[in-house]
């Protein structure tokens, strides 16, 4: 007799997230046409996205400007994402973030066509080397935007293309990167987020001095590499007693029943001997100060998702660059 499926929580916050994003930029092109929905955000997705915040900081604090598309939501979101990231590593990436869980539904097809042979197609050699990739990404999207003080990532953004490939505003270069990634992930398990994501690069480094960690009893494993093989980042846990990968997404798979099959193994803990806490908490905790976050800001009227598509930065180099960096901006979104 098959054993019941358990209640996925992870995927269940997954789905709603990829819900809203999906909802919030249906409405954003319906209120152009003045058919919004009143109560839903038709606000820029780079508003609302914590790495806009990471985007926009350098031009803000330099110049007291947002770079156009962003806004001081997308500050508070990254000092959210943030305090998470500080609390239990890239939380944002494993369970919030709507293009991870993009990736992860269509690896679901990979492993059905792949068997075991699925996320194992790149040699180890390779995806070292690889995962080195994703810094470079940050390094120049953050020199680019600081010189250009526009979103130009947004000519490359997958994400940006998957909830706005409908519109016909989508640069080309960044629809293709979509259907590479898309394709991608048939044969290895979310390749955005091991080789390319600029904010998944600068998350991971949260993994070094996180305060609830991964930890892994020795004295009652029983070395089956469950956990290992379960990683969706290739990391294996198997071989470490306290997981501190830059490329952990925080998604606590091999911390599961589903794939440890000795309980109390695979402990999130602060230390190894405080007391542990259960994935539940986890979830909670990090739905309360992401959400609790959000509404707490706009009752005190911090909050602000509105834009100037027409820009409400950008730096004036004396060339034209600010009006040719706005009429991007305009067309991009």
């Amino acid at each position: 007799m098959a054993k019941p499926k358990k209640f996925n929580l992870r995927l269940m916050v997954q789905i709603f997230f990829f819900a809203l994003i999906a909802l919030i930029s249906v409405n954003k092109t319906l209120a152009a046409t003045g058919m919004g929905i009143p109560f839903l955000s038709a606000a820029s997705l780079h508003a609302l996205c914590p790495f806009g915040g990471v985007e926009t900081f350098f031009t803000l604090v330099t110049t007291g400007l947002f770079v156009p598309k962003t806004q001081i939501s997308a500050i508070i979101l990254m000092s959210l994402v943030f305090l998470l990231a500080l609390l239990f590593g890239p939380v944002f990436c494993g369970w919030v973030c709507p293009f991870g869980a993009f990736q992860e539904w269509i690896g679901k097809i990979g492993k059905k066509l792949f068997k075991k042979r699925y996320n194992h197609f790149i040699p180890p050699k390779v995806d070292k080397v690889l995962r080195y990739l994703r810094y470079g990404v940050l390094v120049w999207v953050l020199t680019v935007t600081a010189v250009s003080g526009a979103l130009l990532f947004a000519n490359l953004d997958p994400y940006h293309a998957l909830f706005k490939f409908w519109t016909g505003t989508v640069a080309l270069p960044a629809l293709i990167l979509l259907g590479v990634i898309t394709i991608g992930s048939l044969f290895v398990e979310r390749p955005w987020c091991k080789y390319a994501c600029p904010y998944g690069a600068l998350l991971g480094l949260f993994n070094k001095i996180r305060i609830f960690k991964i930890r892994r009893k020795t004295e009652t494993c029983v070395s089956c590499q469950k956990c290992s093989r379960s990683c969706p980042m290739n990391i294996d846990v198997c071989r470490n007693e306290t997981v501190t990968s830059l490329s952990c997404i925080s998604c606590y798979e091999c911390t599961s029943d589903r794939n440890c099959p000795k309980a109390e193994t695979l402990l999130v803990q602060a230390t190894q001997k405080s007391p542990q806490v259960s994935i539940a908490v986890v979830a909670i905790v990090m739905l309360t100060v992401f959400i609790g976050g959000i509404v707490g800001s706009m009752v005190l009227g911090i909050w602000s998702s509105k834009t100037n598509d027409q820009g409400s930065g950008g730096k004036n180099n004396g060339n034209g660059q600010k009006k040719q960096v706005e009429m991007q901006e305009e067309v991009l979104d």
